[in-house]
């Protein structure tokens, strides 16, 4: 039978966006109900080895880092459902979100970290060898290809700046781009084809990743290689490579705000300067939703701070039931 829940911070989502803010928003007394979504942990889960989150002096699984942020949300007194918010309506307060489950929401703050998804290429192989050495995210991951060759699939500024900084690890990068020419902006052309460890592929995509050991965890598996593929000829060879960085865009989980806030062209959510805060007074957007610059663990969770902080704060100047001082401890 669905339930009505009443809270002063809803959090539409989960990673470190949404368990930072619930964090936050739960220390402030608001009593936050966290709606973890499809994926409950984001991306991170995902990830094998994390060694970039600051406080852990070895690499920790992705999967148990949020189990953490998990139990330290609850533990300060969130409230977390596993639901999926299906329908929202910003257009009057209290705003109103509906679950999957029939369950309904009403909030008088709303608080958005649904993330975004790297687009993969679509082969079986690929999500074999994901955390193996296939991964979307050469922030993440380059220092693990240090003097190894790894490959890097696709055309635009990410896929560029992707292969230019692995080459502070890696002592050889090939670029796989599907076209004769890339779309990324000309200066970051003009580094790419003058950086002696990068080579180009042209015309070719990524036919299947090669690997050893089935590509599980446990029996060591891990790549060996790509099958590239001549989109004219039809020819396929195969490269040598212990890493294949996927490079050809992410898409923010937003279609459930569209025509309710503010987007750019991509999807992702309008916030205004030096703030979370959204185009809809009372609705705040953090973490991968909104950034498409940075898209790291601990720049997500940053941005959930600054979201129940802001979130407090706006309760206190409209309907002075916030607790601003608790929040900024």
């Amino acid at each position: 039978m669905s339930q009505t829940h009443r809270t002063k911070v809803l959090i539409i989502g989960s990673g470190p966006a949404g368990y930072t803010a619930a964090i936050y928003a739960a220390r402030a007394n608001l009593a936050p109900i966290q709606v973890l979504g499809l994926q409950p942990g984001g991306q991170l889960t995902i990830t094998s080895d994390v060694e970039n989150y600051p406080g852990f002096p070895a690499a920790v699984q992705g999967p148990w880092l949020m189990d953490q942020f998990k139990a330290q949300a609850e533990h300060v007194g969130t409230t977390t459902l596993y639901d999926l918010i299906t329908e929202v309506d910003f257009t009057q307060r209290p705003f109103r979100a509906v679950g999957d489950s029939g369950d309904v929401f009403l909030a008088d703050t709303v608080v958005i970290a649904t993330g975004a998804q790297a687009r993969w290429l679509g082969l079986d192989s690929e999500q074999r060898y994901k955390g193996l050495g296939v991964s979307a995210c050469a922030t993440c991951d380059g220092f693990f290809f240090r003097n190894k060759k790894v490959a890097v699939i696709g055309g635009g500024n990410t896929a560029v700046e992707e292969a230019l900084f692995l080459t502070n690890f890696a002592t050889k990068v090939t670029l796989v781009h599907r076209r004769d020419s890339l779309r990324a902006e000309r200066v970051m052309q003009d580094r790419l084809f003058n950086h002696p460890k990068i080579d180009v592929i042209w015309n070719a995509t990524v036919d299947e990743v090669l690997g050893t050991a089935g590509g599980t965890t446990a029996e060591g598996g891990a790549v060996s290689g790509v099958r590239v593929k001549d989109v004219k000829t039809g020819e396929t060879r195969e490269i040598d490579v212990d890493g294949v960085f996927v490079a050809i865009g992410h898409d923010p989980a937003t279609a459930l705000f569209k025509g309710k806030l503010d987007m750019d062209s991509e999807g992702y959510i309008r916030t205004a300067p030096d703030s979370t805060a959204t185009s809809v007074p009372g609705v705040f957007a953090a973490g991968d939703v909104k950034d498409k610059v940075f898209r790291q663990a601990v720049t997500a969770a940053g941005m959930g701070c600054m979201a129940a902080l802001e979130a407090d704060k706006w309760l206190a100047l409209h309907e002075g039931h916030g607790n601003h001082a608790a929040a900024a401890e």
